[in-house]
């Protein structure tokens, strides 16, 4: 009996030097010093990525209230968008334990759609289905609460997933509270993406891009248009039948070509670049120092003058280059004697490209060129070019 007793004085010894070695709440030092406040602060440095701050917020709150589960949410994410992992899952655990109410359990879930959303494969394999049972218990939680929705319209965007994505943007604005702006913004975007229906895993990725680079529009141009297929059937093959001397070849020690690019050796997309340069269409050939650069961006202007080239060679029609050489110019910013005026009205006439405004009708040449907005230019050009 005596052991027993013992025994039990002990366990409880051991419980209450077990909370009293925990972490402790440090006091206020001032009126605003809330672990509240610090969590709204925090949440407003991560969505601006200002990690650093957001890192010091939520840390601010978790030495108020160490078991003040948004706080640690908070930190989670933190860790995430800095690809720790290890570190963001655990602080969402810890999230998970000390969340009181509803409201808290649903943005903990929240919390882990958004964690397995940065992380993808490269964290957990099944990562979608992951957020998707977090998003179920979220909704259960909080179903007029639209954060489930938009991250879960976020990760389904990240896996391509696009229908689904729209439908979770839908839901959103209809819910009409928070996150409208930035659902709008997407749901329009996944509209424009459905629309184009690109049919490769690099047009895919690429259609998520708020501006694409040279390399970019070259990987879509051979990917997505099959551009090089299509000049195969369309032009003319050329043989050099001129005559050779014997014996006129090359010999070591003679001249040697230089290569025709030299800045894309470890890109990503050196294939469809090589293949793009190739076929030597206007505005995507190397400069004279032969380099592509693959990561510049592209204007608008720029894509009308390929376009341009891309039909003129493909349909034969080399009239297409001054059509509209002598009109007056009905985008308000673009004068009918810019080199770029004869592509951008090729374009807008046949319904590959759109104005930017359809209030003003401005072409706006220096804007930059969207994943989606190639796509569905690619997209109508191959229904012309297959009529």
């Amino acid at each position: 009996m005596r052991s027993k007793t013992f025994l039990y004085f002990m366990a409880l010894f051991g419980l209450v030097l077990l909370f009293a070695c925990g972490p402790k709440a440090v006091a206020p030092e001032a009126q605003m010093d809330t672990p509240e406040h610090h969590v709204t602060n925090g949440n407003k440095f991560l969505k601006a990525d200002k990690l650093d701050e957001a890192f010091t917020a939520f840390t601010r709150a978790t030495q108020l209230d160490p078991k003040y589960a948004p706080a640690h949410v908070g930190l989670g994410l933190v860790y995430g968008k800095q690809g720790a992992f290890d570190k963001a899952f655990d602080a969402m655990k810890q999230a998970a334990r000390f969340s009181e109410t509803d409201a808290q359990h649903a943005e903990t879930n929240v919390g882990y759609i958004r964690l397995y959303t940065m992380g993808g494969p490269a964290v957990e394999e099944n990562w979608l289905n992951k957020a998707g049972n977090h998003f179920e218990r979220a909704h259960k939680l909080a179903p007029r609460d639209p954060a489930p929705y938009f991250y879960m319209g976020m990760a389904y965007r990240n896996a391509y997933r696009f229908s689904d994505a729209a439908g979770m943007f839908k839901a959103v604005l209809d819910l009409d509270k928070d996150f409208v702006e930035a659902a709008d913004r997407e749901y329009a975007v996944m509209q424009r993406i459905e629309r184009a229906m690109p049919g490769t895993s690099v047009g895919k990725k690429i259609a998520l891009l708020e501006v694409i680079t040279r390399a970019d529009v070259a990987a879509l141009f051979i990917e997505e248009l099959k551009v090089d297929e299509l000049f195969e059937k369309k032009m003319p093959k050329t043989f050099d039948t001129t005559f050779k001397a014997p014996g006129a070849t090359f010999k070591t020690g003679e001249y040697v070509k230089a290569p025709a690019v030299t800045d894309i050796d470890n890109h990503v997309l050196r294939q469809d670049i090589e293949a793009v340069v190739r076929l030597q269409i206007k505005g995507l050939q190397p400069g004279p120092d032969h380099t592509f650069e693959p990561d510049k961006y592209i204007t608008r202007a720029e894509f009308a003058m390929m376009i341009e080239d891309i039909l003129i060679k493909i349909t034969g029609d080399s009239t297409l280059a001054t059509k509209f050489i002598g009109t007056e110019s009905p985008f308000p910013d673009l004068r009918s004697d810019l080199a770029f005026f004869n592509a951008a009205m090729v374009c807008v006439t046949r319904n590959i490209m759109e104005t930017v405004d359809t209030a003003t009708g401005e072409f706006r040449p220096q804007g930059m060129v969207s994943g989606a907005d190639a796509l569905l230019s690619i997209r109508q050009m191959k229904v012309q070019l297959n009529k």
